[in-house]
């Protein structure tokens, strides 16, 4: 009997240690500058495969969670340079008419405009941005004086929750940067700073989702911070920062608000390297969740690249948060933990998934190409 325990103790040891090795080796090959290139486009093929095969992706194409993913595939066919990848972008475009969605004034709506200026940037061909920039000439002509206080169909004119800034002052910021026309860049700023300063909660250094949310608590007691929306605003800061002038006269607003963020957002980072549903309730919701662990692993990342944020104090989390989005992805590239649609945290599974989560890993992995890794 002695003998047996002992044995077993042996084997349970090599068990361990090889596991520990074994996740430890694949960990430094996932953030090599191949693998990571490799498992995008594992993610982006079966999400165009899924798309192909009408399964998915979501109808019409102009909706915001087509366009997050078309953004993560405009970062990796700017890496790789993929004329597949070109091809569907441009024919997705092509589908659309170039046009944005029905309700001309929601974000939501809008978003897909990014999709179009980056090709418009590659390609030249007027088509690609003209309905955009009738519909972006007709938000700057128009005052947005309304509150941001939820009230019914207010979010169709007002930009009231705060993942609007991922979608809405990204695509006027581009469209300045590729026409020149800073009406556009003026008028997605003010709007920026009107939702800003509404919903967000500096002694928190977080966002609210909406205006619902200011009172609302977590099964935990503690405010309702949702992850994803969260996500979605600290990207839309990076997108606004590289579609501006330096010396524009917000930027250092800008550049203040990303730095607080991330210093919060990576002070939220779990053991495993993922961010939760709920920011400040990870028990409640104890899954990762893999589209917002995507943008701000995308964010901080891009912030290093940029001179942003100091290398030796947040690569360490990047690099822990693509690990954990790598175990994310099924073996046929399918992107699991991925929550669903919605306006606050919800559970995800590894079953769970959506465009826009794989735009966000899409995202992601572009910066971590960038940097330099082996």
């Amino acid at each position: 009997m002695y003998f047996n325990m002992i044995r077993w103790k042996i084997i349970i040891m090599i068990l361990v240690s090889v596991t520990i090795g074994g996740t430890y080796l694949n960990a430094q090959t996932n953030f090599h500058r191949d693998s990571v290139l490799a498992l995008m486009n594992k993610a982006c093929q079966w999400q165009i495969n899924e798309w192909q095969n009408g399964r998915i992706i979501k109808l019409p194409k102009t909706e915001w969670e087509n366009a997050a993913l078309y953004t993560g595939i405009v970062a990796l066919q700017q890496i790789e340079n993929n004329p597949a990848f070109d091809r569907f972008l441009c024919q997705t475009g092509e589908e659309c008419k170039w046009n944005t969605g029905p309700r001309r004034l929601f974000a939501d709506d809008y978003c897909v405009a990014q999709m179009y200026v980056a090709m418009y940037k590659k390609h030249k061909e007027s088509k690609m941005i003209s309905a955009w920039k009738l519909l972006a000439d007709s938000i700057v002509a128009r005052k947005f004086d309304e509150s941001l206080e939820v009230i019914p169909d207010i979010h169709f004119r007002e930009w009231t929750w705060c993942d609007a800034l991922y979608m809405g002052p990204p695509s006027l910021s581009m469209l300045s940067s590729v026409t020149g026309d800073q009406r556009y860049l003026k008028k997605a700023d003010s709007l920026w700073w009107k939702t800003s300063n509404f919903l967000y909660s500096k002694s928190d250094s977080l966002f609210y989702r909406d205006s619902r949310f200011f009172t609302r608590k977590e099964a935990n007691g503690e405010k309702v911070f949702w992850a994803r929306g969260n996500s979605w605003v600290i990207a839309g800061i990076a997108h606004m920062i590289d579609n501006m002038p330096k010396k524009f006269p917000n930027r250092k607003k800008y550049l203040t608000l990303f730095k607080e963020m991330s210093a919060k957002i990576a002070a939220l980072q779990q053991p495993d390297g993922s961010w939760h549903a709920s920011l400040y309730d990870p028990v409640t919701f104890n899954e990762k969740e893999s589209s917002a662990t995507g943008f701000f692993c995308y964010a901080l990342a891009w912030g290093i690249n940029n001179g942003i944020l100091p290398k030796k104090k947040y690569q360490p989390i990047v690099e822990k948060a693509w690990n954990v989005l790598v175990t994310c992805l099924h073996p046929d590239g399918k992107l699991g933990y991925v929550q669903n649609i919605g306006d606050k945290p919800v559970a995800a599974s590894y079953e769970s998934t959506n465009v826009y989560g794989v735009g966000s890993f899409l995202l992601a992995g572009s910066e971590i190409y960038k940097m330099k890794i082996k």
